[in-house]
């Protein structure tokens, strides 16, 4: 799911990316953040004195009430087995992320003009907020100068249950001429700005090959293995699951209000992005003119954009972090493999089975499983 944003006044719009889980047994999005943020003993100093000063912000001084009210709501074991998910919304949290949406629904103020790319972790998320900011960005930067060769695409479109309230100091957030978010929950814990401002909005598997790579001060936090993760999921415990209601109330959304979301879907966009890369620019307003086409603008994009280059750029390689706050993994973390039907090195036909059987029972009678066909 993503959203994203115009340059000139109009409703905010969303873009949502989907990973659909279909008989095809495309698996590619989920997302399960630890509690404490990852960092090398020689980081543990500049973080430290990052959270002192965490304590003006208006977030510390909201953050005891929302502990209190997540500490009356239903606890799980979750695929950190000391980091608890928690039911909220009809949704899992983790604890951190939790308190970042409600902070978010309190205080996030969406304008007109803003773009909210929106979708469940690891189902492209990376990549839409890639090709989001270089859309918008295209004429202020040169094919030398744009910062997706230096930076991490999360650097350029913040999140707003995670940076907006824990990282207010960020460069981006800072930024006035910014018009670009980007989110995790679902759809029906959004901010009320976000969804009365009009804005316009745009698995399994890399998620726990992402979680395995965490990086903190004392190594690797235990992880439960791969059988008990798969059945999480189906159970619909993940961070921001079920993920298949996740995507439903986005698709619900879009039902409701095709001129304020864009839905896409992965699978569809990965073995020809062009087309849906200047869908997209349209979408945000920002489509491309008769002689950017000629020239190539549009995919020269795509080329910018695509996984291999933003994998092999120094900023997301090795032990590379991002460098305007504390993070949890490195930026190589983002960048997997990029395949749609990576599962079959991970799940066995009977798992695979499973998902297929949910996925159809929930999506069944929908229009989503024949969305692209």
């Amino acid at each position: 799911t993503t959203t994203t944003n115009e340059s000139v006044i109009k409703p905010n719009r969303i873009v949502v990316c989907a990973q659909i889980v279909t008989h095809t047994r495309t698996i590619h999005h989920v997302c399960s953040y630890p509690s404490t943020l990852s960092q090398s003993p020689m980081e543990s100093e500049t973080l430290t004195s990052t959270i002192v000063t965490e304590t003006q912000t208006e977030f510390e001084k909201n953050q005891e009430q929302y502990q209190a009210l997540i500490s009356t709501l239903p606890h799980k074991e979750g695929w950190q087995p000391e980091d608890p998910l928690i039911e909220f919304g009809g949704h899992w949290w983790p604890q951190y992320f939790l308190e970042g949406c409600l902070y978010a629904q309190d205080f996030f103020q969406a304008r007109p003009n803003d773009f909210l790319v929106c979708s469940y972790p690891k189902t492209g998320t990376t990549w839409l907020k890639a090709l989001t900011f270089a859309i918008a960005n295209r004429s202020r930067f040169d094919d030398s100068s744009n910062p997706l060769l230096k930076r991490n695409p999360h650097e350029s479109v913040p999140y707003i249950e995670l940076d907006f309230p824990y990282f207010p100091e960020a460069d981006v957030l800072n930024d006035k001429g910014n018009t670009l978010f980007s989110t995790h929950v679902p759809h029906g814990s959004l901010p009320d700005s976000v969804v009365k401002s009009g804005c316009k909005m745009d698995t399994f598997i890399s998620l726990w090959t992402f979680i395995q790579r965490e990086r903190s001060e004392l190594g690797p936090v235990p992880l439960n293995n791969l059988d008990e993760c798969f059945d999480m999921f189906c159970r619909g415990l993940s961070a921001y699951g079920p993920y298949l209601d996740h995507v439903l109330s986005y698709w619900k959304a879009y039902q409701e209000n095709p001129n304020q979301i864009l839905f896409l879907k992965y699978e569809d966009m990965r073995p020809d992005p062009l087309p849906y890369v200047k869908r997209l620019a349209e979408f945000m307003g920002h489509g491309f003119t008769a002689e950017e086409e000629e020239k190539g603008v549009a995919e020269k994009v795509v080329n910018l954009c695509s996984f291999e280059t933003l994998k092999n750029l120094e900023a997301n390689k090795g032990d590379n972090m991002r460098e305007d706050h504390a993070a949890y993994y490195a930026n190589s973390a983002y960048f997997r493999k990029g395949k749609v039907g990576d599962w079959a090195n991970y799940l066995t036909p009977e798992m695979a089975a499973r998902i297929d059987g949910i996925t159809q029972d929930k999506f069944k009678g929908t229009g989503l499983l024949e969305l692209g066909k």
